[in-house]
């Protein structure tokens, strides 16, 4: 009788548990949100290709002007925690301690069988990451770059300046300040649940449900 007891106290208790769960807020990103360093650079995330995929670019820029004579191409896969792309999915914007991490991946054209198109190869070019954290990022968000094997980098310095990273995504981002606008997973979500920028909602006649 004793042993079954404890089995209805334990079982209340998850049920209160999972009661709370469904009114709370979505959980952070825990584990598989940034880690910083003592000096409060941010630490290279190295799983992230086990994270949510949020869209590949090709030879993206954000300055009007005729591509590389060189070739050269680029592509930029976006990552992000799962429980961070879930979160999303339920409210529309990203959770504290949210990263986004931005591959900068090397594209050729001339690889095996191919005969037209570009391709992505192993070649990697370096990494941007975007972390949200309201108590530790003036905005609310920090921006990191890191060349191919740093163990760790230090936050760019905040600026409102409309050509810095801080400065941009302020004004164009389709979401908070992030660019949710190349994320056709993520996009429709946001305007469904009315979380787009009114900016970004006027810059760019985006219509909303």
């Amino acid at each position: 009788m004793k042993s079954l007891h404890v089995l209805n106290v334990l079982g209340g208790a998850l049920a209160a548990l999972v009661l709370l769960g469904g009114a709370a807020e979505p959980p952070s990103p825990g584990p598989e949100g940034p880690q910083f360093d003592a000096g409060g650079n941010l630490l290279f995330p190295a799983a992230y290709r086990d994270w949510a995929f949020l869209s590949s670019g090709l030879d993206m820029s954000y300055i009007a002007g005729p591509a590389a004579a060189n070739n050269r191409h680029i592509f930029n896969n976006t990552f992000v925690p799962g429980s961070a792309y879930r979160a999303f999915l339920q409210k529309g914007t990203w959770p504290q301690h949210t990263i986004i991490v931005i591959e900068h991946r090397a594209g050729a054209t001339d690889v095996s069988i191919n005969k037209r198109g570009v391709v992505q190869t192993p070649q990697i070019l370096g990494f941007e990451a975007h972390v949200k954290d309201a108590a530790r990022f003036k905005g609310g968000w920090g921006f990191f770059s890191f060349g191919e094997g740093d163990k760790s980098a230090e936050l760019i310095a905040y600026s409102a300046d409309k050509d810095s990273c801080y400065g941009c995504h302020l004004a164009h981002g389709a979401v908070d300040t992030t660019f949710v606008q190349f994320y056709p997973t993520l996009l429709p979500v946001a305007a469904k649940l009315g979380t787009l920028n009114p900016d970004y909602v006027k810059e760019t006649g985006t219509k909303v449900k």
